[in-house]
């Protein structure tokens, strides 16, 4: 049995140890905004957040996050009201949209760190999320907009 929080509520699952938080999170909880990419962490789709900070969930086991606190793109807001969702829809960042939830993970991880990003900051922040659409001026622009949202 593995036990963690996810969005805030404490979950316990029986699965294999080895399985991947991934599947934890859309199998059993069927949480399935966090998606699967590439399967080996190079992608970025499956970014979720760990006590706060961003990881993999395709690359990390379900028995390596016992007891810790994790953060899917379900946990942001009910109804898209946290500053880079917002951002994001404001910029018009998605086409294909599957990588999303995954830049907006990573975004706000960045955000958290560097409250008034650099050009420099969000392409360190974001160079482990791909986007095969080639969105990266829009996911910049958002960025910089939702730290403007954030700052009030």
């Amino acid at each position: 049995m593995t036990k963690f929080t996810v969005n805030g509520q404490a979950i316990q699952y029986r699965m294999n140890p080895a399985t991947p938080l991934l599947w934890a999170l859309r199998d059993a909880s069927n949480l399935t905004g966090t998606k699967y990419g590439c399967g080996n962490g190079h992608c970025g789709a499956c970014t979720v957040h760990v006590d706060g900070q961003p990881m993999k969930s395709c690359s990390v086991t379900s028995a390596s996050v016992a007891g810790r606190e994790i953060k899917t793109i379900e946990g942001l807001s009910a109804d898209t009201s946290h500053a880079v969702q917002r951002a994001w829809i404001e910029q018009g960042v998605p086409q294909c949209g599957y990588c999303q939830s995954g830049q907006i993970m990573a975004a706000v991880s960045l955000l958290q760190r560097a409250p008034k990003p650099t050009d420099r900051d969000i392409d360190e922040a974001m160079a482990g999320n791909l986007c095969r659409c080639g969105t990266y001026a829009q996911i910049r622009r958002a960025i910089k907009r939702a730290a403007e949202i954030a700052q009030g």
